[in-house]
């Protein structure tokens, strides 16, 4: 060993140097063991970070998690997909008229509506009760044709068949109740099968179930909202002032003319 700033022959080390010497060389074999570790640990995140941009490379597990996680939003999709084409064809649209003249003949009624002086008072929503045509829907929707004494009014259904077909009726009002927000229509079918909505009830709803709204917002027919239960047994006011009680609160985006709308799950199907 040379030792700097000497020109002499290497000699036996004093206890000192000794001390010194390999106190040197341990911090030598450490920084060393360091420099590896660290560059051993460099190399490990910089193979995983090659690995994560390698499609192949990836745990199975990892793939057969991604693989399910799309499969339960696919069947998702699918459900929600169904459960639209099911229940829209027990959805009609409804439009309240104001005919410009009162009509010679009671059949010329309908005809009238087709005038262009005649005036639309009001849109909705609503559902087929049953196979002979009765049709359900809210008061505020067909309010001037329950209280119309002129005969001037008239109450105009588009529906869908169970094979498809649409058709448009005049729908004949036969019972209401402001308190409610409620009236029943009739239209004439004969010749037509209907497809009735298929009810269920609303006792063992709970908050935070899905849930799914079809109407005619703005005229655009079979339009679906989702959302969930946001809340049961609400209060809100009815058209003459009177509180309808129980009502359930979602999230699902309700616009004008599908204020009256299905409310469906999964599960079940209600009405309010």
């Amino acid at each position: 060993m040379v030792v700097l700033g000497s020109i002499h022959a290497p000699s036996a080390l004093s206890p000192l140097q000794k001390m010194i010497v390999s106190s040197s060389d341990n911090n030598s074999l450490v920084l060393g063991r360091r420099r590896t570790i660290a560059f051993g640990s460099s190399a490990l995140v910089l193979a995983s970070l090659l690995n994560l941009h390698n499609p192949n490379s990836n745990p199975p597990l990892l793939h057969s998690a991604f693989a399910q996680q799309q499969d339960e939003l696919q069947q998702q999709e699918d459900r929600v997909a169904h459960l639209f084409q099911e229940s829209s064809p027990s959805v009609v649209f409804i439009k309240d008229i104001e005919l410009a003249k009162v009509p010679n003949r009671p059949e010329d009624r309908f005809m009238l509506t087709e005038d262009e002086n005649a005036k639309v008072e009001g849109t909705g929503s609503g559902f087929i009760w049953d196979k002979f045509g009765h049709i359900v829907t809210n008061y505020h929707v067909v309010a001037k044709l329950a209280t119309d004494k002129s005969g001037l009014q008239c109450c105009k259904v588009f529906l869908v068949d169970a094979r498809g077909n649409s058709l448009y009726r005049e729908g004949k009002i036969i019972g209401f109740d402001p308190s409610y927000d409620l009236a029943v229509l009739k239209v004439d079918v004969e010749g037509y099968e209907l497809k009735p909505a298929a009810l269920g009830t609303s006792r063992e709803l709970h908050v935070g179930q899905s849930c799914f709204a079809i109407g005619n917002p703005y005229g655009y027919e079979n339009t679906l909202t989702t959302g969930v239960v946001s809340g049961l047994g609400r209060e809100i006011p009815s058209p003459n002032g009177k509180a309808i009680r129980g009502a359930i609160q979602t999230d699902a985006d309700i616009n004008a003319g599908i204020l009256n709308f299905f409310k469906l799950n999964i599960l079940e199907l209600s009405w309010f």
